[in-house]
């Protein structure tokens, strides 16, 4: 029983410092979306040029930070006419590249995490459309295509099918004031955390088991800690599969990043490993059933490699600048509610996601909330209109 206590005492801990960041960066990200509309998405991302992917990049760092609603965005852009290899650069930004996890990384870990991940990141894309266009072959992209156009369901496609961004006109600061911009923002925010809550929870629940139950001295042993070199090429490595096995995916990985961190992995090992919440087994389950099973292998191919190299690309990097933290001052969140800044700060947040959950409830967002494992097709309906009939939709 004290083991049990002991795991959730330290799962506590770390929910208790993360939460108002969390709350910051979910909101930012909602009024972000709130003013960015998939049409506008769907017509940046036409081909692979390097000024298109990079369109990409910025508009999937705008969107989602869920795992599964990136990757049935990004299926539900592929059929609607985007190139793959943007597609999937606006899959990779959307969720590594968002600013929820750039608070997070740097508030648990420390900011040359976050910097870490923002360089790491844009290698990783550019990586991803280099090798799709040297491998991948216009007989393999029809037989995906045809496959996504079954339009077989994954996980949160009602979700990602939503386009809950203001439809009028006006400037960005007058839209996102209006009553409409105000509504559109606690809906995203609310439905944000509905899609994102069950990795969280798991990721924190089973960071505090790990960190409490299994001893430094296995990590020590399993990452090489005792000979630099070796450690410093095993851990990209053998991050991605780690992710791959943990199912834990989005911002709900960092915790446990936390923990591999102090167990001594490498830095490009821990960059690696957050990267890869895109191949967790669930959705490389259901890339299988969005591209067909060569498809999926391809991606898993691509992705870790890609993964890989970005680890080590980060690790020189950091590492010839003197970036790299000292992994002997890592620690794992377990002081528990104390008053100090971090109380403060989640009181406030807390606020502000109350005022945004009441919004929420009082403008018809229960209905929507029902829809969000719904049809991958659901963008050819509307959704029903919230009680104050704003205007924005929800395809």
């Amino acid at each position: 029983m004290h083991a049990v206590t002991h795991a959730l005492s330290i799962t506590g801990s770390m929910t208790w410092e993360i939460t108002w960041a969390l709350i910051l960066g979910f909101a930012v990200s909602a009024v972000v979306q709130a003013v960015v509309r998939t049409s506008t998405v769907v017509r940046a991302l036409g081909d692979d040029r390097p000024r298109t992917l990079a369109a990409a990049s910025a508009l999937g760092i705008a969107s989602s930070s869920c795992s599964y609603a990136a990757v049935a965005l990004a299926r539900s852009l592929f059929r609607k006419g985007a190139d793959f290899t943007a597609a999937m650069a606006f899959e990779i930004a959307s969720t590594n590249l968002v600013v929820e996890l750039g608070v997070i990384l740097a508030l648990l870990m420390g900011w040359q995490f976050t910097v870490a991940e923002f360089v790491g990141g844009p290698v990783m894309i550019v990586l991803l459309a280099v090798l799709f266009r040297l491998f991948l072959r216009e007989r393999l992209l029809g037989e995906a295509r045809r496959q996504a156009d079954r339009g077989l369901a994954g996980s949160m496609e009602g979700h990602a099918a939503m386009d809950m961004s203001v439809r009028g006109e006006g400037s960005f600061a007058r839209r996102l004031l209006s009553r409409e911009g105000s509504t559109a923002v606690s809906h995203i925010f609310v439905m944000e955390w509905a899609a994102i809550l069950r990795d969280l929870v798991v990721g924190l629940l089973i960071a505090g088991a790990i960190a409490a139950w299994v001893p430094d001295s296995f990590w020590r042993s399993f990452f090489f800690t005792g000979h630099p070199l070796a450690a410093k090429l095993w851990g990209p490595l053998v991050g991605p599969l780690v992710a791959i096995a943990s199912f834990v995916c989005s911002i709900g990985n960092v915790p446990l990043a936390v923990v591999l961190w102090k167990g001594g992995i490498s830095f490009g090992g821990v960059v690696a490993f957050i990267f890869a919440d895109l191949l967790i087994l669930p959705i490389l389950n259901i890339y299988r059933k969005y591209y067909g099973a060569r498809m999926t292998l391809f991606i898993l191919g691509t992705f870790y490699a890609t993964m890989v190299v970005a680890g080590y690309v980060v690790e020189l990097l950091f590492g010839g600048l003197g970036l790299i933290p000292d992994q002997a001052d890592a620690k794992v969140p377990a002081e528990g509610v104390r008053w100090n800044y971090t109380t403060w700060l989640n009181i406030v947040f807390l606020l502000l996601a109350a005022a945004l959950a009441v919004r929420f409830v009082t403008t018809g967002g229960i209905a929507m909330l029902r829809m969000m494992g719904g049809s991958p097709d659901a963008g050819d309906a509307h959704a029903p209109a919230s009680a104050e009939g704003h205007g924005h939709s929800h395809h």
